[in-house]
């Protein structure tokens, strides 16, 4: 709601059902009920069917990487509000997920990322441009990165990793404390 506000995103009223929540379309507000619910079903499932011999292992120098990435994009750009906040909230979730995150389920989460990716390509694509005569989402090149994966701004990505990473976070502590209470 807030970056709506500021400008730095909108949406298309050509294909908005005219009904809101705030100033967010309901389909927006839907996204956030519908997308981490489906990324968490992708996490248990992936958990449930692949053996954790061929998750991935190396989930610290990954967090590393990440976090160089992460910096090197808050240091680049402190001055553009997308870019700068989802990635101050990453690297947030990333220190302190060692008090809620297994190695193994961090692991999961990083395989849960890689598949959640192939939807996020297509739908987001769309959603940004791709296949429509117009975009649904626009966004303020002002206030991101101003790289585009086809239609998708780049910042979008570090965005669908913090949503995936906050979802995980809580639902795993939230399973471990309903365990607990058991």
């Amino acid at each position: 709601m807030i970056f709506t506000s500021w400008g730095i995103w909108g949406f298309n009223e050509r294909y908005l059902s005219g009904f809101y929540v705030g100033n967010l379309p309901l389909g927006e507000c839907l996204f956030f009920l519908t997308v981490p619910y489906a990324c968490t079903f992708i996490y248990e499932v992936l958990r449930y069917f692949v053996a954790e011999k061929y998750v991935l292992k190396q989930t610290s120098l990954i967090n590393f990487l990440v976090l160089l990435l992460l910096i090197f994009v808050i240091i680049t750009n402190y001055d553009k509000t997308y870019p700068f906040t989802t990635s101050i909230f990453a690297i947030g979730f990333l220190a302190i997920h060692s008090f809620f995150i297994t190695k193994e389920k961090l692991g999961y989460f990083y395989l849960a990322f890689a598949v959640s990716i192939i939807p996020f390509l297509l739908v987001n694509g769309v959603l940004t441009g791709s296949g429509i005569e117009e975009q649904i989402v626009w966004y303020n090149d002002n206030e991101n990165l101003g790289i585009r994966l086809g239609t998708i701004p780049l910042d979008d990505f570090i965005y669908c990793y913090l949503l995936l990473f906050m979802n995980i976070s809580f639902y795993e502590f939230f399973k471990q404390k309903f365990n607990a209470i058991k």
